[in-house]
């Protein structure tokens, strides 16, 4: 019998949802997230919600949650930031493709923001990926045009309207970030 190399340990959700801690799964590759956010990042979060929660009071088919899972296959579990979903019939975990995430960056998870999720995002046709840069106060905004994503700029003072989604929501990103100006 051989020793157990890293690649030959695959994990599933069945094995995730036992776990203690915060983690994502990336194709059975287990992935701790980091430590508590800090309070700008949390900050940032909550205001994001609450923009866009003021704005589906007419339309009961969305929400908007934060740190939630979202099981996209058996083997790769992520927990983003914030998500405007839609439809969603499953209470534990998001089953589809959110229409909007937000993922506000920190040092440690910028790469896995930038490159894998992206990635996955992408792949999981996700309508609108938005990055938050909090210490720049930039928030990178793509759309889905039809299998990538295309940038649509980077907003600090601007209104994004998010004219592809089922509610029509936008982001005051000037409101988002006064406090930290």
């Amino acid at each position: 019998m051989g020793a157990l190399k890293l690649e030959d340990i695959h994990y599933t959700y069945d094995d995730y949802k036992l776990w203690k801690g915060d983690w994502e799964l990336f194709d059975g590759i287990a992935v701790s997230m980091c430590p508590v956010p800090m309070r700008k990042h949390q900050s940032l979060a909550s205001f994001i919600i609450t923009e866009l929660n003021n704005q589906l009071n007419d339309c009961p088919k969305c929400e908007v949650l934060g740190e939630v899972d979202y099981k996209i296959s058996d083997d790769t579990i992520l927990r983003p930031d914030i998500v405007l979903t839609c439809d969603e019939t499953n209470d534990t975990y998001l089953t589809k493709a959110p229409e909007i995430i937000v993922e506000i960056i920190s040092k440690s998870t910028a790469k896995r923001d930038e490159t894998h999720k992206f990635d996955m995002y992408e792949a999981e046709k996700v309508k609108y990926y938005i990055i938050v840069y909090p210490n720049d106060l930039i928030a990178k905004v793509y759309k889905l045009d039809g299998k990538k994503y295309d940038k649509q700029g980077d907003f600090g003072k601007e209104v994004y309207e998010f004219k592809n989604t089922t509610c029509g929501v936008s982001i005051n990103f000037e409101r988002i970030f006064r406090r930290f100006r």
